[in-house]
């Protein structure tokens, strides 16, 4: 009634005029945080399809420049499994070393929101083993394809390949 008198609100009139109490600020915060979860999940999930992709695509060229080395080494008695291997271990330190230089620019930002907002934000080892273990994931799924191919090659067509 008091608040109601205070801003000359009259009987049967609307409230104009609202209450800022803990449960409302913490209810904002919660419709924020799932707007963000909303929005940064897709575009994270198709910043890894990206990635993906442009490893798959930068191992290929790999491949394809390779060629005669690859003929090589098979007719040097290298097994199927060691090519195999060695194009999916580029691949991995790639998209790890990618991984790296995300966590680090993550790092660098959360320390300058951190003091912009004056709010204590880290970044926890949880998360830091999820982002490795999804880069390695997203290496070893997007090389995997340009490995079989290169261990797949004939040693007498990879040899005459120019």
């Amino acid at each position: 009634m008091a608040l109601r008198t205070r801003f000359r609100t009259r009987p049967g009139q609307v409230d104009n005029f609202d209450f800022l109490t803990p449960d409302s600020i913490r209810a904002f915060i919660d419709q924020v945080l799932g707007l963000i979860k909303v929005v940064v999940v897709p575009v994270t999930m198709i910043s890894l399809v990206v990635g993906g992709i442009v490893i798959m695509n930068i191992m290929l060229v790999s491949v394809t420049e390779r060629t005669r080395e690859i003929g090589v080494r098979k007719s040097l008695g290298a097994r199927k499994s060691d090519i195999l291997m060695q194009f999916l271990i580029e691949s991995l330190m790639m998209s790890m070393i990618g991984g790296a230089i995300g966590l680090g620019l993550a790092y660098v930002l959360t320390e300058g929101l951190s003091i912009v907002f004056n709010a204590p934000l880290e970044i926890t080892g949880a998360y830091v083993f999820l982002a490795i273990f999804v880069s390695s994931a997203v290496g070893v799924i997007s090389g995997w394809y340009p490995a079989s191919k290169a261990a797949s090659l004939d040693p007498v067509e990879a040899l005459r390949a120019d």
